[in-house]
């Protein structure tokens, strides 16, 4: 299967001086960048050399990758286009790209700037490594549409892109958080262990009999579950968490009117929902203005 090289491309409202400063200088480029953790230009030898310059990705804690990068050449037509190459790699087995190359471009538009980004690499590992790279490659390619769309509301709005990323980074761990519980909550007490409590406060709450209720606890669990599973879906999100801050306060009021001793028990449904309700007005206060992958044209001429 022959692989598409990874294009970017998103409209930024400034002058080409300006997006090109932010994204040419080492500084500022670590910033918005989420591929790179650190950028260290080395000193040329001679006016006429290419720029090398060294960079440092953070996985995880206690584990990082560094590699090297060459800008091969800056290319500027009478029109205003400028466009800047780039050779990078890494010798760190434990990366998937071994060698690539690419280019940024400006392309000035009146008051906008279109800048994008086309470049393609090499993977380690042979048949293993290209196999690896049908899941790595979208990553990649949404962490550049995702850096791109920083860098314009960074130029744009003046927001700097740490608190962009954390802001975002805090609105998808909260989304996870609802997932697992939803699913956990799903899974583990109504369809796996039936659970007495689960099922008398049902029947407290319903006419339905001892075996009704016990068909009904394991649809109920099906149905939380699904709701964990939709909230992995980006655009679903936002409803799902309006519909919390509706639906915890009456979860809570039933849970209490079916069985008041559950407002007692250590670690008990009071607390959880009204811990989840909070959670759910935070994260959606966060959807303001959460920086996104979706304002990126991935594909050229799209």
């Amino acid at each position: 299967m022959k692989k598409k090289p990874i294009y970017v491309e998103t409209v930024i409202d400034s002058s080409i001086e300006k997006v090109w400063h932010y994204t040419q200088q080492p500084d500022l480029h670590e910033q918005w960048d989420l591929r790179f953790t650190s950028i260290t230009y080395i000193e040329k030898q001679h006016e006429d050399a290419p720029q090398t310059f060294t960079y440092t990705t953070k996985v995880m804690p206690g584990l990082s990758v560094t590699g090297w990068g060459e800008s091969k050449g800056t290319h500027e037509k009478a029109s205003g286009v400028k466009t800047s190459s780039l050779h990078f790699g890494t010798p760190q087995r434990i990366s998937p790209i071994k060698e690539g190359r690419g280019y940024w471009q400006y392309i000035p538009n009146g008051d906008h700037v279109t800048f994008l980004t086309q470049y393609d690499y090499d993977v380690r590992f042979g048949q293993l490594g290209q196999l690896f790279d049908q899941l790595f490659r979208p990553v990649i390619g949404w962490a550049t549409a995702l850096s791109f769309n920083v860098l314009a509301r960074w130029i744009e709005s003046g927001e700097k892109p740490v608190t962009q990323y954390r802001r975002f980074f805090s609105y998808y761990l909260l989304c996870f958080l609802f997932s697992f519980t939803w699913m956990y909550q799903g899974l583990i007490p109504k369809v796996l262990m039936k659970h007495p409590l689960e099922i008398d406060m049902l029947m407290k709450l319903s006419p339905l009999s001892l075996g009704q209720a016990s068909t009904a606890i394991v649809w109920i669990g099906v149905l939380e579950m699904m709701i964990g599973i939709l909230f992995l879906v980006p655009k679903l999100q936002p409803l799902l968490l309006k519909a919390q801050i509706v639906l915890f306060p009456l979860l809570t009021l039933s849970a209490i009117i079916a069985e008041p001793t559950v407002a007692t028990a250590p670690f008990n449904v009071v607390t959880l929902n009204i811990g989840l309700w909070f959670a759910s007005i935070i994260a959606l206060l966060l959807t303001k203005e959460l920086p996104t992958a979706r304002f990126c044209k991935r594909k050229r001429g799209a």
